[in-house]
């Protein structure tokens, strides 16, 4: 097999792979873990079903390579937003809005059906932890580029924007049942006030565990 052949075979498997973790969180999204065949994948991603067995041998395996598909890619657009503003005076409230978008537009709803799996299946969510685990890492990673652009104590900003997400987390499950513009407007648009008037003032929030602030006082 001559070195182009070779090239050509790992971009077809990596192209497959994509295609196959692609259709998976369209799945996810639209019809929920509990629905999900790995049949309906393979139709999704236009392959053959030995093609998926190939890549990926059960349900479980295919969904935690989308997990972390999806994931990754949610971080690096995020990384992507913040290097591209590294050089503009960007608002506490486009952040804000930037990071709303990115989780109802898709990304939390997924992470409700596999949440839902991993309470139940020990495997399962052992298998997850890492990836997620490496999600709030890299998020870590964007809170301290925000912080420093600030002036802010990375630790309290890690921590009033991990409260952000979340807040954006209820906000969009309570999505599923309440169809209604005009209070998440309301809601988003208390916590950009919030917000501002925490990073104007340096933050300045005691994120000492309460037994510390006693012994303080």
């Amino acid at each position: 097999m001559t070195g182009r052949t070779a090239r050509t075979q790992v971009e077809k498997s990596a192209e497959t792979r994509r295609r196959i973790m692609e259709a998976t969180v369209r799945l996810l999204q639209w019809q929920g873990y509990s629905r999900l065949t790995t049949p309906a994948i393979a139709k999704e991603a236009d392959v053959s079903r030995g093609a998926l067995t190939h890549h990926y041998a059960t349900k479980e395996d295919v969904v935690v390579a989308a997990v972390e598909y999806q994931l990754k890619e949610a971080i690096e657009t995020t990384r992507r937003y913040v290097e591209q503003n590294a050089d503009k005076d960007i608002s506490v409230d486009e952040i804000i809005d930037y990071l709303w978008r990115l989780m109802a537009d898709g990304l939390f709803y997924v992470t409700l059906e596999w949440l839902s799996e991993m309470r139940h299946n020990a495997l399962f969510k052992t298998r997850l932890i890492p990836v997620v685990q490496g999600f709030h890492s890299s998020l870590n990673e964007i809170w301290a580029i925000i912080s420093r652009r600030y002036h802010a104590d990375r630790r309290q900003a890690e921590v009033v924007l991990n409260a952000t997400m979340c807040l954006f987390r209820g906000m969009v499950a309570q999505t599923i049942v309440r169809k209604d513009t005009e209070y998440f407007d309301e809601l988003l648009s208390f916590w950009r006030q919030l917000l501002r008037q925490m990073f104007a003032n340096g933050l300045g929030v005691d994120i000492s565990p309460r037994s510390t602030r006693e012994e303080r006082s």
